[in-house]
């Protein structure tokens, strides 16, 4: 048998290969009613594997309203009836920090939330879903895979001062994009990887959903143990030998600080380079960045001193008990001393669902993982992505600081231009001939699509309900102008960004006939396939469209037709292909029982 990458070797199976397995973690959250639903729209009764499940009421903790307060509710009596005995009610942690309580090496992980892939810290293969998978999985215990293509990354040395675990990974991020990994597994490899931490491990693993990868994973070896306190496990690795899509060595000594400015988190600029720029509020937390260690970081800094006149300061701890510790150490009393203010263990101030959205105009720097324009719930500030060290010197200062002090000068090379998604006037018709000409844009993410702050007072289930806020973020005109058998056609990395699959619903029940993209992210890819949305890859035939030509697609033949020519497209496999033709996943499972 030849030698195996990680992804090959904990399936069993070879790259492009498409297998069905049984999770060993099934994780959601907030979205667990709404799963609930689709759950029951399958006709399913009692959910396969209780044990399967994992439970964390995050996302809106406390709820924000009466609707998600209901919500909650029903999600504790879904909990009490099918004896799931992993639930973590409000103010618990954020589910990828509560995850680590359960991750054990070699588990595969599933997860109705993009930053699943946070799991893979502890030599776990965890990935994203959408709400309709798993619903699939409380009724049938299993889901498909596709085994991708890996990239090894190869670490070097050793961090220096002022830079920390968040400043690596845009590093990464602007070295090879946020589509740089679609679909890939990312491997971390090297003599450095044995000086990060598992705090660390988990910032690399939670910012691999930001350059599109299926999941990132680091080895099974002494630090890891250590985290285990003596209980040992087999483990997984790659082999030596393995056959990479891509091999990249980074030498530690050499990052710097960094920021990703706005509006994409590929976007990204040295420290030095944005130095002095003036800030409004900071916020410090999330899955990301919320863990004991960062905040030690933090207090560091701001212990003794106040933060900069007029700047409000947001600290999240990941999780109750990361809460107390701080609490313990006296790193609550020193923060609120420097005048942070503190919020329950939550994801809210993260996508705009809770407290903390910022006023029109401001500027943003937080730790979490992603900036796109409105991601904070007001489309009229600005965000940019920094490590807890960062964000706390420039809370200290009222502008972006860097945490190694003054007089440093750097650059950061990008291999490829960072693309920030324009939204288009409401008066710049783009569909023509029943075809919507957005060619010109790349990175297109589910925020735009549909707005985060609405993810759970509009259901995915309720598909009439989302189609008036579709693409509200991009293009006003879309939700009023959508009709039957109209056909997309975009660029690269469609779909990045959160595992919301509203927009997939919303667009599968407008009846689009097809999306044509250059690039697609892997879970918004997913989600289309669960909706029974037909989604072609094909950077031809977008690139030969000319605005006005007419399109049109035959799944039969296989062929797309623009203007004059015709392209061909590779059809799905036949279960995937099966679930398109029952107009998705769950009416394919009604069928197949």
């Amino acid at each position: 048998m030849k030698p195996g990458t990680f992804v090959e070797k904990i399936f069993n199976a070879s790259v492009g290969t498409i297998i069905f397995r049984k999770p060993d973690i099934v994780l959601t959250h907030d979205n667990s009613a709404s799963i609930h639903k689709t759950f029951l729209k399958m006709k399913g009764e009692k959910i396969f594997d209780p044990d399967q499940l994992l439970i964390v009421l995050d996302h809106n903790a406390p709820p924000t309203s009466a609707q998600l307060a209901t919500q909650y509710q029903s999600i504790r009596d879904i909990v009490k009836s099918e004896g799931i005995e992993k639930f973590y009610d409000i103010g618990k942690g954020i589910c990828h920090q509560i995850m680590s309580y359960h991750a054990q090496p070699g588990m595969i992980i599933v997860g109705s939330d993009s930053h699943t892939c946070t799991a893979g810290a502890f030599n776990t293969m965890a990935a994203g879903i959408d709400r309709t998978e798993s619903a699939g999985i409380w009724k049938r215990g299993e889901t498909w895979f596709r085994v991708p293509e890996s990239i090894k990354i190869i670490l070097k040395g050793k961090l220096g001062k002022g830079v920390f675990a968040k400043d690596l990974s845009l590093h990464i991020i602007g070295l090879i994009g946020s589509d740089g990994a679609n679909y890939m597994s990312v491997e971390y490899h090297g003599e450095g990887v044995k000086t990060l931490g598992i705090s660390e491990r988990m910032t690399l693993a939670n910012l691999a959903s930001e350059m599109g990868a299926k999941n990132a994973v680091f080895p099974y070896d002494d630090i890891l143990r250590s985290f285990y306190d003596g209980e040992e496990f087999e483990g997984v690795w790659a082999d030596e030998g393995a056959t990479y899509f891509r091999e990249i060595v980074i030498d530690l000594d050499k990052i710097v600080p960094l920021v990703a400015a706005p509006h994409n988190v590929d976007n990204i600029k040295t420290v030095s380079e944005v130095e002095g720029l003036k800030l409004n509020q900071g916020m410090i937390g999330t899955c990301t960045n919320g863990r004991i260690e960062d905040l030690r970081e933090a207090t560091n800094i701001l212990r003794g001193k106040k933060i900069a006149d007029s700047f409000q300061l947001l600290v999240i701890p990941a999780s109750q008990k990361i809460y107390l510790q701080a609490m313990e150490e006296g790193l609550v009393k020193d923060l609120i001393e420097a005048g942070a203010n503190f919020l329950s263990p939550s994801c809210g101030p993260c996508l705009g669902t809770g407290q903390g959205i910022p006023a029109d105009g401001y500027r943003v720097i937080s730790t979490a993982n992603r900036n796109f324009r409105g991601r904070m719930g007001n489309k009229e500030a600005e965000i940019y992505l920094a490590s807890p060290a960062t964000v706390a010197w420039s809370a200290l200062k009222g502008k972006i600081t860097d945490p190694r002090g003054e007089g440093y000068k750097d650059s950061f090379k990008h291999t490829r231009k960072s693309s920030s998604v324009t939204p288009v006037e409401e008066s710049d018709n783009r569909r023509i001939n029943g075809v919507w000409n957005y060619t010109d844009t790349d990175n297109l993410n589910t925020d735009q699509m549909f707005a985060g702050n609405l993810t759970y007072s509009v259901l995915s289930s309720d598909a009439e309900a989302i189609i008036p806020h579709l693409f509200s973020g991009f293009d006003p005109s879309f939700s009023k102008n959508v009709k039957k058998d109209d056909i997309i056609l975009t660029g690269d990395n469609f779909g990045c960004g959160s595992s919301r699959e509203h927009p997939a619903v919303g667009l599968a029940h407008a009846g689009v006939k097809a999306i044509i993209v250059k690039s697609v992210n892997r879970i918004f890819f997913r989600s289309a396939i669960n909706q029974g949305l037909p989604l072609i890859v094909h950077n031809e035939a977008v690139e030969d469209y000319r605005a006005g030509d007419r399109v049109s697609v035959s799944f039969k033949d296989g062929t797309i037709t623009v203007g004059e020519k015709t392209f061909s497209f590779e059809p799905l496999p036949e279960k995937l292909n099966s679930i398109i033709e029952k107009k998705g996943l769950v009416n394919w499972m009604l069928a197949d029982g």
